[in-house]
């Protein structure tokens, strides 16, 4: 898949695109881009029209120097999916594209204007959940936010010793260290949230109003975003399914992208 760019008003958007019919937009999660939904893509091509779309401050879109909340990322949303001059589509957001697909069919009850049709949604290990218990648990990231050489000298003069230990994290901490570098809306959500009281964008207090079928894919054993996250969301929507994926963690889009495939074509028969 070639990756394909179109001008918003303000800002562009990069994107992949596969198959043919009703369009899917897919949403990558936090340090991801295009490729991270790939499998799960190509896994509907034969039925969908699958565009993954890299968000803004991610990937090949637009990198405005702001302070990124889900707002600027359901406006983003909104104007792609006019641009592209789609009627009806669906979404599949994975944990940081699931908060934003949410807050997305959320405003979709407050706009007074004509917009797309959104026919259903699927939340993959979904956040946007407020959950004070994340205060203090990634101050490990902090130094990798620092926008200095030094840093990346630092993690140069490391990396032999932590190969030769076999220190498994460490290629996590070299990733992380590129994407925040890379992708400012990463960064951003860092700096900028870093007490319980910056979480002014959470969904919580709203998804109640989401009126559209929704299927929640949670991973049994995720470590990142614990499963009440999910059920919370399955409690509160009126249409919503829960699926737990046994065995699974948060990265279950690449480790069981076959059975979250199936559990999605499954669910929009």
């Amino acid at each position: 898949m070639k990756k394909q760019t179109i001008e918003l008003s303000k800002y562009t958007a990069a994107y992949t695109s596969i198959g043919e019919g009703i369009p899917v937009i897919l949403l990558h999660g936090f340090f991801g881009d295009a490729w991270t939904l790939d499998s799960i893509a190509k896994g509907l091509s034969d039925k969908y029209c699958c565009i993954s779309l890299e968000l803004l401050g991610f990937g090949d879109s637009s990198k405005p120097n702001i302070r990124y909340l889900i707002e600027h990322q359901v406006d983003f949303l909104q104007e792609f999916v006019i641009a592209k001059d789609i009627s009806e589509f669906y979404l599949i957001g994975y944990s940081y594209g699931a908060w934003m697909a949410a807050a997305y069919a959320i405003t979709m009850n407050d706009n007074s204007i004509s917009i797309p049709h959104l026919a259903g949604m699927v939340l993959v290990a979904p956040t946007g959940i407020r959950d004070d218990s994340f205060v203090g648990r990634y101050n490990w990231l902090k130094p990798l936010v620092w926008q200095t050489p030094l840093v990346d000298l630092v993690l140069s003069s490391i990396a032999p010793f932590a190969k030769l230990m076999k220190y498994q994290y460490f290629e996590t901490i070299l990733a992380a260290r590129t994407a925040i570098s890379t992708q400012p809306a990463a960064r951003s959500f860092l700096i900028d949230r870093l007490k319980p009281e910056d979480a002014v964008d959470t969904v919580e207090n709203d998804i109640d109003r989401i009126t559209i079928p929704t299927l929640i894919i949670a991973g049994e054993i995720d470590g990142t975003i614990p499963l009440w996250h999910s059920q919370t969301y399955a409690e509160k929507i009126p249409q919503a399914s829960l699926e737990v994926i046994l065995g699974a963690d948060h990265d279950l889009v690449q480790t069981h992208s076959e059975e979250v495939t199936r559990s999605i074509i499954n669910y929009w028969k």
